[in-house]
């Protein structure tokens, strides 16, 4: 399903963008750094924050210990991976 059709963010795209992420993408600014473009209109920033909530399921509050996003955390912040560039229209 299309999240935002301003960029043609699905919502396949947004849950790829999480499971990617070194450092743990938590609102729709920081997924559209992941894959690699900005906010327009803003209408789907809720959207996309519950399917971030969604994928990530009991770390979407806080990170316990032991979790695989703990130590990516507390890494530097990488750049952009490549593979969820968007192509321009």
């Amino acid at each position: 399903m299309i999240v935002c059709s301003c960029n043609v963010i699905s919502d396949q795209d947004i849950r790829s963008a999480v499971a990617a992420a070194e450092s743990l993408p938590r609102n729709a600014k920081q997924i559209y750094g992941c894959l690699g473009c900005s906010a327009e209109c803003g209408r789907c920033a809720r959207t996309i924050k519950t399917i971030i909530d969604e994928a990530l399921g009991a770390c979407a509050k806080s990170c316990c210990s032991g979790c695989q996003h703990t130590e990516a955390s507390a890494q530097p912040q990488a750049q952009p991976h490549a593979e969820f560039a968007l192509a321009a229209s």
